[in-house]
């Protein structure tokens, strides 16, 4: 196995890797799966995010478009009206917090940067702006590269894989490639759980994690209240938290750095109980 990228350089705040962290999803979006609509006007939104620190919240990762399934792409005006203005907010209230813009926009990845941003994370790969990447590049912040087949619209009609852990871990492959030569640094891998998978799918990718590991860098599972619980519990995502936690002890367990998350008490607490479990 390849040396572990343990490190992130997010502005000038060196964050370590060696255990476990907590990304807390602040999503300002009317029509996000399960929280859109929730956290209107920035009052609540700083409310939000004090609570999500002070439950041990490394990251804020805060969302201007929905990706859910069947979600339309909306223009880059309206995605940095709603963004900009909540990290002007939360970077001014709580300036040690790192705060990652999750958009596929190069326009809208820059000017969150320029406004206290300093982490993108895109579930594209690039695929929707050509000059994504480059912009990553010259901003110099880690960057989430997520895998997903098709496109939020239409990404769960039927999607197919051979062996969805090798076609994902080829993807990989080829755009750490593409991102290493234009001199990005921090790379942080997302498996893109629930985007073009199935229940199965999504299962096969979580029960052999660890696979990723082999290009050595930080792994991200954004597991939280997502369908692939839901339709096996026969749930809706508000009663998802149980089986959330129970799949992020088992995404730790196979490697995960990152915990991306509605509920970040509960997942920081399945931290430290892996934590302990190691230990012995």
């Amino acid at each position: 196995m390849l040396h572990q990228h343990t490190t992130l350089n997010c502005n000038g705040h060196l964050i370590d890797l060696s255990q476990p962290l907590v990304m807390g999803i602040l999503n300002v979006t009317p029509d996000s799966f399960y929280d859109g609509g929730k956290y209107e006007g920035i009052d609540n939104r700083l409310l939000l995010v004090e609570k999500m620190i002070k439950e041990g919240a490394t990251f804020i990762d805060i969302g201007g478009m929905s990706s859910r399934p069947g979600a339309e792409l909306i223009s880059q005006d309206e995605e940095l009206s709603r963004v900009i203005p909540t990290i002007e907010a939360i970077n001014q209230r709580f300036p040690e917090t790192v705060i990652s813009i999750d958009t596929v926009w190069s326009r809208v990845a820059k000017e969150s940067v320029e406004a206290g941003a300093s982490m993108i994370n895109d579930i594209s790969a690039g695929r929707y702006d050509d000059q994504l990447f480059a912009t990553v590049a010259s901003l110099r912040v880690p960057y989430v590269l997520m895998h997903m087949q098709g496109d939020p619209k239409s990404m769960q009609n039927r999607p197919e894989y051979k062996d969805v852990n090798l076609e994902v871990l080829d993807f990989f492959i080829e755009k750490v490639g593409e991102l290493r030569s234009l001199e990005i640094i921090d790379i942080i891998l997302d498996p893109g759980f629930g985007f073009g998978k199935t229940v199965e799918h999504n299962y096969q990718m979580l029960k052999d994690l660890h696979v990723f590991q082999i290009l050595g860098l930080p792994l991200l599972a954004g597991i939280s209240r997502k369908s692939m619980l839901c339709k096996v519990l026969k749930i809706n995502p508000s009663n998802a938290l149980n089986g959330t936690t129970a799949l992020h002890m088992i995404a730790l367990q196979q490697g995960a750095k990152i915990l991306r998350v509605h509920d970040v008490k509960e997942a920081k607490e399945c931290i430290q109980l892996w934590q302990q479990l190691e230990e012995v």
